[in-house]
């Protein structure tokens, strides 16, 4: 499990990662009432709602420096 680094609530990273569907140009789709993740600074940051993703993407260091 990993931590969300905005609210600190737990994310399956499984969940994040598993596809429900793909797009017509075949990319993956997943379902982000399950979570979603970002790449940053050389690695996958994982997050429990679009909501915290969003303010991570805003303002990455401030979440960086305090997890």
């Amino acid at each position: 499990m990993a931590q969300c680094p905005v609210c600190g609530a737990s994310v399956d990273e499984a969940a994040v990662k598993a596809t429900t569907g793909f797009t017509a140009h075949g990319a993956s789709e997943m379902d982000p009432t399950k979570g979603t993740r970002q790449f940053h600074d050389g690695k996958w940051m994982y997050f429990d709602s679009l909501e915290c993703r969003g303010k991570f993407l805003t303002s990455p260091e401030t979440y960086v420096r305090a997890s």
